[in-house]
This record gives C-alpha cells, structure tokens and sequence, in this order.
C-alpha cells in the first residue's frame, strides 16, 4: 500500500474456495467474483468466492443474503417484529421458538457459564446506562452502575429442551450482537456453497471473516491505533476453513469530556473494557471466533488465555492499552512473516508530524441493504497529474473502465500481474457506509511530494446506474497548519471532508 503496485492491496477481493454440495469444478475451470454490500447487520459486507460461471455466482450470493435476512427476522433485537423481539414482550410464559433462536439463547447460557459471567446478552443493560451517561455528558453514578450489573447478573430466561420453549423472566434489555453476527456468517456461508457449487468462498461481515473450501486467505488485521482503510495493518496470518472474529474499542464507544469509552461493557463490573483495546481470535467455529474476541476484551489476558485453552484450535493477538501484544503459541504458526507490504510504517512527507485524512459516507437507506459502488480515491497535482493511488473499489474487471477518470491514469497498473489485491481485513465493527482513508505526503513511487497545491479526486460510479466525482484542493504548505473541509454530498456519497491534521498515531 506504499507503492502503485501494492496500493490496490488495500481492497480485499477475489479469492478461490471449494463447494460443497455437488463435486465442484476443477480450479482451473473456476472464475472469482466479489461483490460488496452495506447496511448488512448494521455493517458492511464483503462476499469473495470462486464459482465455475456467474450464474452460479449470483445464485451462492443470493442463498448468503436470503439467510442473512431469514436469521436477522429471527434474531434482531433492534427489530420491534422480529422473533426475539415478540418472544421479549411476553412475561413468564413457555414459548415454542424456533430452532435457531432457541441454539442461540442456548449458546448464551453456555458462554455465560465459561466465562462467569462475562458474557450475557442482558449486558445491553449496563450499555444504556452509559449512552444515557454520553448524552448527559457525565459519568454513571456507582448506584446506577450497581443496579445496572444487578440486573444483567440476574437469570433472563429458562430453557426447555425437550419442548424447544423458553421463558422469558425480565424486562432486562436483551442484545445478542455478542457473537450473533458470527452465527449468522456461518450459516450464510455455508448456504452459499451449497446454493452455488463453489470451489470456495470468503464472507467477510463488519471484520469477522468465515472461509470455507478449497481456499487459503491471507487476512489482514487492523491496527487499533491505525484503522483507517489504507493505513498499515498490525500483522497478516494465513487460514483456510477456519474463522476470524475481532473485538475492539477504537470504532464504536461513547465520549464523555475528553475520554472514549469502549462499547464493550464488563457485566461483572460495569465498566467499559479498557485494558484490551484489540482482540483477534481464529478459530475453527466462526461462533466460538466471535465469543472468545469478545470475551477477551472483557478479560484479563491470564483469563482469556484459560478460556481460549478450551477450545482447541484456538489462536489470538491481543493488543493491551499500553500497546503490548500478546499471542497464543500457534500465533506464529499462521502469522505470515514472508511479506512486509501491507505491514510498513506509516510516514508523511512534507512533515512527519502530519497528514491528510478523507473521510467519506456512502448514500445509505435507512433499514435497506445496497450494493456499494464502485469507488476510487487518489491525489492529483496542480497539474492534473496523478501523484498517488488511494484507493479503488469493484467487483468484476470489466467494469473497472467506467472509473474513468482513475482508470486513465492507472489502467496500467491494475493490469500487472500484482495489480490486483489479495487480502482480507479483520477489524472492530464498522458502522455501515463511512470509511477513512489517509494520505501520508508520498507519491507512487514512495517519494516524498513537494509542498504545494494538490487535489483529492473521490470519483463514485454505479453499474446501470450514476457517475459522480468529487474534486477538493488542499494546499501543503513548508510549515503546515490544520485545516478542515467539508465537501458537498451527492446521490452516491452523502458526505465527504478533508481534514489536514496532525497525525492521529
């Protein structure tokens, strides 16, 4: 992501994978395809999967999003109409559920019992208290606190095992996004191998990646002080049939005066997680993957060590406040030391000191999934010259031209053979749509630009569908101050700004 050639490796795309439904075909009859959603359990959606034709593509894309959908009317909690929610509403009362949302109260108890009470879906209790605490801009009292962890400690439901019924016992808030969305990736993939054939397949929901078939994905994880789409990554593993879930502070949270605090409230104490501001677990059941991240967040390192042990399989990275990492012993057996690309330091040009953020949403509708459009950023000279290639989404090669302002100045470049990027990312939850990108004062070439006038080009198209491009220029001078601008929205990216500032890591 320094030079022209590795900065396309900043958009995971295309990866090969193995079905399992019908006898697959042979790799070399295999075709990769990508396709990108937002608004995807309140995240973004990544679908990498290697298929003999497109319309076995489209039909294992289709499978993964009706599943998507059918599990999230069953288990959302933000859904006034979904199962959970109607189950909710009832008090004391022995409840036929569904099968899923029966394994997934039943999985709750289960982690809530390994962890001691770490995990719980009544947590969202303690959560309120401290939302409320961000909008009045003033710290919990330790009563509300304590009232708070006395009713997420409390028994929320009893299950019936041989009737599938449960019952609801308080008026607790309930949220299952612990480890739901974890759940719910795995049943997604494995719909899609079976609708489409597939050789294999990589989903990738909000930072928590299931690969499945024939497929080694390198995946890419986030730095938690540095998580902006092209910045460098904190380290890169290789994995095939397994799952990676990460948990951190550094994307979601409340501020309250000068301090951020962490979404990820400890049930035992109330207080937001804090020690661990990263949590990255590869594990064989994307389940377990999503509860032992989170988990491990919340727990000491000692703690999360004694729980990972149980689950054979298991690797972590946990990144401490004070930046310390601290990984299991087979970390290094899948950490993948041979390539430095995506993992170099991060430098500034015209100073050291600063650097230039963009920051851009995509046009969302509330409650509605859509595709992502493809999307290019780079940094053009007073000339019109491109200086340096940001960053470029698609999803099929033959589109790639409609970008094209960006194609005709890096047409060349997506051409070469290591043109095309590879990696998969594991982060902290995104919110959908909004993304960040810097620009660290160099050009290409990895040479230090010259103080002067320059360009950011955010050019936006849709297939059969709109073309917008979006143009701000910023002044670098010798001796830089901050600046902020924001630029005007339009139908694909509501909003956009510029910020030159002094660097954030």
């Amino acid at each position: 992501m320094i030079n022209l050639k590795k900065c396309l490796a900043a958009i995971s795309l295309l990866a090969g994978m193995q079905g399992y439904a019908a006898s697959p075909e042979p790799k070399n009859k295999q075709k990769k395809f990508v396709s990108h959603f937002e608004n995807v359990l309140g995240t973004s959606m990544e679908l990498k999967l290697s298929a003999a034709t497109e319309k076995q593509a489209d039909i294992a894309e289709q499978a993964a999003l009706d599943e998507i959908s059918r599990l999230n009317a069953i288990l959302s909690t933000y859904d006034p109409n979904s199962e959970i929610s109607r189950w909710k509403n009832t008090d004391h009362q022995a409840v036929k559920v569904s099968k899923e949302l029966f394994e997934v109260l039943s999985l709750f108890d289960s982690w809530r019992e390994r962890t001691g009470g770490a995990l719980t879906a009544s947590a969202e209790t303690i959560s309120k208290v401290w939302k409320q605490a961000a909008i009045a801009q003033k710290l919990p009292s330790a009563t509300e606190l304590a009232n708070a962890v006395n009713t997420a400690q409390q028994q929320q439901w009893i299950l019936n095992a041989d009737k599938q019924e449960a019952i609801h016992l308080s008026t607790a808030p309930l949220a299952l996004n612990t480890f739901v969305k974890s759940y719910i990736i795995n049943r997604a993939a494995n719909a899609a191998m079976a609708a489409g054939h597939l050789n294999s397949l990589v989903l990738n929901i909000g930072g928590d990646i299931v690969v499945k078939g024939d497929q080694t994905e390198p995946v890419l994880i986030s730095d938690p002080r540095a998580d902006a789409e092209n910045d460098r990554a904190m380290a890169e593993i290789s994995i095939g049939n397994k799952a990676v879930a990460t948990s951190g502070n550094y994307r979601r949270g409340v501020q309250i005066g000068d301090q951020w605090y962490s979404h990820i409230v400890n049930p035992m104490t109330g207080q937001p997680a804090g020690d661990i501001i990263s949590a990255t677990v590869v594990a064989s059941n994307a389940t377990d993957a999503g509860a032992l991240a989170t988990a491990m967040s919340v727990l000491t390192p000692e703690q999360g060590k004694a729980l990972a042990a149980g689950i054979p399989g298991t690797e972590y990275l946990l990144v401490t406040k004070e930046g310390e990492h601290i990984a299991s012993s087979g970390w290094k057996d899948i950490e993948r030391t041979d390539v430095n690309s995506h993992i170099a330091p991060f430098y500034a040009g015209w100073n050291s000191n600063y650097e230039v953020e963009i920051n851009f949403e995509i046009a969302l509708i509330a409650g509605t999934r859509v595709r992502r459009p493809f999307l290019a950023v780079w940094i053009e000279d007073a000339d019109g010259k491109p200086v340096r290639n940001l960053n470029v989404w698609f999803n099929k090669d033959r589109w790639i031209p409609d970008l094209k302002q960006w194609y005709r100045h890096y047409a060349e470049a997506f051409k070469a053979p290591d043109g095309q990027f590879k990696a998969s990312v594991s982060s902290a939850t995104r919110s959908p749509g909004k993304y960040t990108l810097k620009w660290d004062g160099k050009d290409d070439k990895g040479a230090d630009t010259k103080p002067g006038k320059y360009t950011i080009v955010i050019e936006a198209v849709r297939e059969h569908g709109t073309y917008q491009v979006m143009k701000q220029e910023i002044e670098i001078k010798k001796k830089p101050s901050q600046q902020s601008i924001n630029l005007a929205g339009n139908v694909e990216i509501s909003a956009a700004s510029v910020e030159l500032r002094k660097r954030s890591n």
